[in-house]
């Protein structure tokens, strides 16, 4: 194991590309030194308390250099969620003790006014006179042969395994987000893991559309193209109707996902000249087996899926010969489990038929635990209740819902806070979608629970449908297909 603050240095003189958007290209060379500037920025305004930086800043060449920055500093990057607003914005801030904030104007706009806990002095706004002149005293150190900004990556090698490099927050589906702690020696593993397991070399220029304060980003795309040296490139935002011509622009060969991420570029219109890209493959989570083939016939790019979590405390891999749908098998012979969240035992195997149709989705479905232990997890930050909640009994539970069939092979099956109780029977939402996903015209479908209001008790199945462009939905046409379901289980259908 490495530490993150020595990925970064081992490409300070490194003169391939590094980073690159639409505005403009530097090479990792460049892109260390720009990093080492702002860590001995950052290091000139320390406080008392944490090193805690928090970046709140769309995708851009700014956030990667404040990613190396951070890591040469021995600082903990906070990403800060731009969808937040208000004083939930405020309380992401306090919470993880952000002594120092990076931000833009636009991010400036939505601080303004809010109780964040440090001094207004220690909130830089990128491309502000202040930011420039301040951040121009430690460039490169004015060619000097050392200073602040050269001595960071000389002393790279002093930096801890155990530092905390992220605090990384949930996606708050199950309350409040709380911030998973990520030090350099666990990101710096996953790297090394990462970069060979997955295919990433030297020459790749890795896309990243999904947002960096994520860990998706930043571990499945970052942290591996850093460890190879491979370029990043980088748009602000994920845009589904930009996708392909950002491949073209950049010549990307890889880049990382999320399943709906996937969904959405398959509703844009079709374009006789699609596979005509550099993408050779991508790695992610969530993408439906349907959506995975129809994106590698569309687009001539392999989607590899896997399983994990920014906490790090299970993990499943992709092994060759695995059936359609399957996540694959856990990692190191970890002791992987699905467990019913009433009884507490293990549930049965699923029976899964040969079209692939799950066929004992209620008794076969349940959480994910690992009962090894808490594996790589590092705890939330300031969030013990959480933390115990999450390793009670001794294990760790994922919050995820899945099933394993008789071969051992695992299948993702929704989130814990997507089930749902029909007639006094309990199911996940996952294998809904599955065989909703199977419509022809549907691109992309959510199911949820709404209040039986007949009963006075329990739920009803509600479903959002996207349809694929040019499609339109008839209703009778479309309970008609979902009556001959074979697998669609007799609670199930929409109401």
């Amino acid at each position: 194991m490495t530490t993150v603050a020595a990925m970064v240095a081992a490409r300070a003189e490194d003169d391939r590309l590094g980073v690159l958007d639409a505005a403009g290209r530097w090479t990792w060379r460049q892109s260390v030194a720009e990093g080492a500037a702002r860590a001995a920025l950052a290091q000139s305004l320390r406080s008392d308390g944490p090193f805690h930086i928090g970046v709140l800043l769309p995708n851009g060449p700014e956030y990667l250099f404040w990613l190396n920055g951070a890591a040469l500093a021995g600082a903990a990057i906070v990403g800060v969620n731009p969808t937040r607003r208000g004083e939930a914005l405020a309380a992401d801030i306090r919470s993880t003790d952000c002594t120092l904030i990076v931000t833009d104007h636009e991010g400036a706009a939505l601080l303004e006014g809010l109780s964040l806990g440090l001094a207004p002095d220690h909130v830089l706004v990128t491309g502000s006179e202040r930011y420039l002149e301040l951040l121009a005293h430690f460039s490169a150190d004015n060619g000097a042969e050392s200073g602040p900004a050269r001595d960071l990556v000389t002393h790279a090698g002093d930096v801890a395994e155990d530092a905390l490099f992220q605090l990384i927050f949930t996606s708050g589906t199950t309350g409040t987000p709380k911030a998973v702690r990520c030090t350099q020696g666990r990101l710096a593993g996953i790297a090394e893991v990462a970069a060979p397991g997955y295919g990433y070399g030297p020459d790749d220029v890795c896309y990243c559309p999904m947002p960096l304060f994520h860990g998706n980003a930043l571990m499945a795309l970052w942290g591996p193209a850093v460890m190879v040296g491979a370029a990043i490139a980088v748009r602000p935002r994920f845009s589904a109707s930009e996708f392909l011509d950002d491949v073209r622009r950049f010549k990307a060969t890889k880049f990382s996902y999320v399943g709906k991420a996937i969904a959405y570029i398959l509703a844009t219109p079709v374009r006789p000249d699609d596979a005509e890209n550099t993408l050779r493959s991508a790695f992610g989570t969530e993408a439906s087996v349907r959506d995975r083939n129809r994106f590698r016939k569309r687009f001539g790019c392999y989607l590899i899926e896997g399983y994990g979590q920014s906490e790090g405390g299970a993990a499943i891999n992709p092994v060759p010969g695995m059936p359609p749908g399957a996540l694959g098998k856990p990692v190191d012979d970890v002791d992987l489990a699905v467990i019913s969240p009433e009884t507490g035992a293990e549930c049965p195997r699923a029976l899964i038929d040969p079209g692939g149709r799950l066929l004992n989705a209620g008794e076969a479905t349940g959480e994910i635990v690992n009962r090894s232990g808490r594996g790589k997890f590092e705890g939330y930050y300031r969030h013990e209740s959480a933390e115990q909640d999450r390793l009670r009994n001794g294990w760790y539970w994922t919050g995820d819902l899945g099933y394993v069939d008789a071969d051992g092979f695992f299948y993702f099956a929704g989130r814990s806070g997507d089930w749902l109780r029909v007639d006094s029977e309990n199911f996940a939402a996952g294998p809904v979608e599955a065989v909703l996903s199977r419509n022809p015209d549907v691109a992309v479908a959510a199911v949820y629970p709404v209040p039986d209001t007949a009963s006075g008790a329990g739920d009803q199945v509600m479903v959002a449908l996207e349809l694929v462009p040019g499609a339109s939905f008839d209703p009778s046409a479309f309970l008609a297909w979902l009556e001959a379901q074979p697998d669609l289980g007799t609670k199930w259908l929409p109401r």
